[in-house]
Formats: C-alpha cells, structure tokens, sequence
C-alpha cells in the first residue's frame, strides 16, 4: 500500500508501526457555525480511507477531534446572547446530523478541548521545563519557534523566510514575532480554566498536540486534514509533540484537496460560500457523497450545477444495474464464487487502485466495469447477474455508495421529484387508459410531458415503471 505524505512530499509504502493496527487522527471542526463543503470534503475522505483500511483488514483507531473553546465561538456565543455550551452543543448536534446524512460513519473517539484540560495544562508545562516555552508578565504563554531545529519541515519553509515574508502576528510579550501562543490568559468575563499562569484557556495549536498524544500515544500513524492545516497548524503541532516528547510525532501526514465554487476558491466574502445543510435541501446526499468521492482525496473538487449533474447521472448508472436483480439467498459477506459469474478480477483491480493512495477515482472505473459486465448479464447470462450486483453493491459500500434500494434512488427521493408519485402514477393510468382506446397521440403526449420533467417510463411486460433523471440546469 502506498500513501502519500506531506511531510515526504512523496507516496511511500505504508507499514503500521503496529503489525495489523492503525492509529490515526484528523482535525475536526471548531463548533461555532454549521459545517461547510470543505468540511464535507475531509469528512467524506477521511470516512473512505478508514472504510477501506477496515476493510483490508487493520484495526483502526479513528480519532477526529472537535474545538470547543476558541476566540471564534467566544464571539459568535456573544454575538447570538448564548452560552457556550449551549452554542457548541447545538452545532456539534447539527454536525453529527451532516455527516450522517452524508453516510459518514463516527469516529472511534471524538475528545473536546474542553476535556482536555489537564493534558494542555501538563505538555506546556513540560515545554517550559524544556526551555521551549515561556510565560509573558501578561499571562499568556509563548513557544520558542527558533528553540525547534525542525520547524518548517512539513511545509519546507526556512525560518528566515517566514520571518522576512510571512505576517506574524505582532506582540510586545513575545521574544520573537513567529513564537505563537500556547496559554492565553482570560479577558474580563471570558470562559477560562485555572493553571499556573493564570486564569486563562489553551492556544489552538496545543489542544490538538495534547489530545491526539492522549488517545493515540506520543507516536501515531496517520495525521489528517485539511488543505488550509499544513501551516501554520500542523507545522506547530510537530514542534510542540516532538519537543515535549523526544519522540517523532507523526509518521505519515495526509490532507485532503480544496473545494472550489464555480472554479473560484469557495469563501463568505465572494458570496459563494455553502454549507452542507444548505446543499442537501436540493441534493440527494449520496449525490454530493459521490461528488466528494469521484475526485482524488488530494485534488480539489469543484462544486457547480453540472457537476453535480453528472455525479447524478453516475451514480444512475449503477442503480439502473442494480434495478431488478434480486439478491436474496445470496452471501453477505465476501466475495460471490466464480461458478455464479465473479472471479475475482473485480476485487483485485479494485485493490490495487485503493492502495495507491487510495486512488478513488480509478476505483469507480473498475465499478463500471462491473456495472457494463452486470449489464450484459442481464440481457445474455441472467443466472450471473445477482454474482454481480452483490460484487458491485460490496465494492460500492467500501467507498459508502450504493447503499439505497435501486428503484428508491431512481425515483428521485422525496422532496426532489417535479411531481409527487401520486400523480406521477395517475398520469400513467391515464396513459394506459388512452393507450386501450387507441388513443396514442394522448398516450405519446403523456409520456413526452412526464419526459419533459425528467420522469422516464419504461414499458415491461409487467406493467410500467419510472425513473427520475434531474434534468441539467
């Protein structure tokens, strides 16, 4: 298996410093507003990489924290004339309600900051005894950038470089404007925690370094997140974990691509900003899902009306294949034998597409493939056909696809069809009626009406059924 790693700036071969267990943790949301498509995106690929890690047989520990102390909720519980607690825990509600409608399984563990306490409170300390940190005469407590001889590794900065071109910020308490702030002491009225220094609450960067040590351990396997997380985030957690420990903190990082609006970086200030809940009041979720999945985890994502269409008319594809076979008395677990139509090739390409980097877009090439050969077995082997979906269901779910009954999805879901289904089922009635009375140009116009909305029928033997394909903007 190969995995790229930002620190490397290369694909390496990946081997879990436990045989058969994995250790990995990913930056979660600060909970003072609803999750955004970026969010989505780190969600979604964070969730696939552990479903196919599982899958391949690790035991993962997935760790994704959640910050619930910063200066953004402080300002937004003040804006709203709410507690905090009562902001954080209606947006962490809110969160949970997202990623579930976005098939996004939880993590194992989901720590606090506000939990943490005692941890921050005990690595700063222990960066202070190991003169990489000291308390200001205004409380807060800084980190010695220059002290770390390591700093700048993961995002190849020279420390020279970002003094000269980088904007720090500006405080008089600070030996060196780069050094950042590890304890801030409370304001008049702001949420805090006792520590040596003062009534106060930790620095962002620390909460992260003393959370994922305290579930994984002072050395782990994976570290996600983010685009906008190499620096200086993740570069702050390494000079804190590494210095407070001796250990090498981290040994393969990973951090997933932008999101992008109409081909402009997604932002509130461009007016072009979305959030997860906003997108699903239009979108089927496994569509936005597969939008998220379509792309390598490293390449950004464009979000538009088309693109969004043609993740549609994907993911149609699949359960137009999946429509009508039946899948009972069939294993649920493994892969079907190759007396009844699958013989493995499917699963091998699938695997090796997966390994290299988890490479999701080469893997759905393989999933039509199988969609084609599931196809053709219809038509020419149907005794082959159930092999087949059961494969293509099995190796859709490792990606956390095509999960819903196929005639569900083809019909739209509620809430997306142009027409409720009672009516879309009395204008086929009346079809049927105009087409026993010889009628066809009613029977013809009935069927271009429904057509014209996106709502397909098709004639069988058995009587007529329909689909729903969202016409494109």
């Amino acid at each position: 298996m190969q995995i790229y790693n930002t620190l490397t700036r290369r694909k390496e071969a990946f081997t879990p410093i436990e045989p058969g267990r994995i250790r990995m943790y990913v930056c979660g949301m600060t909970v003072y507003d609803y999750c955004h498509l970026g969010h989505a995106r780190v969600m979604v690929a964070f969730d696939v990489i552990t479903r196919y890690l599982r899958w391949r047989g690790f035991d993962v520990t997935y760790v994704r924290n959640i910050t619930d102390i910063d200066d953004k909720i402080l300002r937004r519980a003040d804006e709203n004339g709410e507690s905090i607690d009562s902001l954080t825990e209606r947006m962490i509600a809110a969160m949970h309600e997202d990623e579930a409608r976005l098939f996004v399984l939880r993590p194992d563990h989901e720590p606090r900051a506000t939990g943490h306490i005692g941890e921050i409170v005990a690595m700063i300390e222990t960066l202070i005894a190991k003169d990489y940190a000291y308390a200001a005469d205004n409380g807060d407590v800084y980190y010695r950038v220059r002290r770390f001889e390591g700093y700048g590794k993961l995002n190849n900065r020279d420390l020279d470089e970002m003094r000269a071109g980088a904007r720090v910020e500006v405080d008089e308490h600070k030996e060196d404007p780069l050094d950042f702030v590890l304890w801030k002491a409370a304001k008049p009225g702001e949420a805090s925690w006792p520590s040596p220094w003062g009534e106060g609450r930790p620095g962002w960067h620390i909460e992260c370094s003393a959370m994922s040590t305290c579930c994984l351990g002072e050395t782990f396997d994976i570290h996600g997140g983010g685009p906008d997380l190499t620096f200086p985030h993740h570069e702050n957690e390494i000079a804190q974990s590494e210095a407070a420990t001796g250990k090498p903190y981290v040994n393969t990082w990973m951090h997933a691509g932008a999101v992008r609006v109409d081909q402009e970086k997604m932002s509130k200030s461009l007016g072009n900003f979305f959030t997860i809940r906003e997108v699903l009041e239009v979108h089927d979720p496994e569509v936005v899902r597969y939008l998220l999945v379509a792309s390598h985890y490293r390449s950004p994502i464009n979000y538009a009306p088309e693109s969004l269409s043609e993740a549609r008319k994907s993911l149609e594809r699949f359960y137009n294949s999946l429509e009508g076979v039946s899948l009972e008395g069939l294993a649920l677990e493994g892969a079907a034998a190759a007396e009844d139509g699958v013989d493995g090739r499917f699963e091998a390409r699938f695997t090796a597409a997966m390994d290299d980097d988890f490479n999701t877009a080469e893997a759905l090439s393989v999933l039509f493939d199988l969609a084609r050969e599931l196809n053709r077995a219809k038509k020419e082997a149907p005794g082959q056909a159930p092999a087949l979906a059961h494969e293509l269901k099995r190796l859709g779910g490792v990606l956390g696809l095509l999960t819903q009954d196929p005639a569900a999805f083809l019909k739209g879901g509620a809430g997306e069809l142009p027409l409720s289904e009672a009516e879309i089922e009395a204008r086929i009635a009346a079809r049927a009626e105009a087409k026993k009375a010889k009628d066809f140009a009613t029977a013809d116009g009935i069927r271009d009406e429904l057509a014209a909305l996106g709502i397909i029928l098709k004639d069988a033997r058995e009587g007529t059924t329909w689909v729903y394909e969202q016409p494109a903007d």
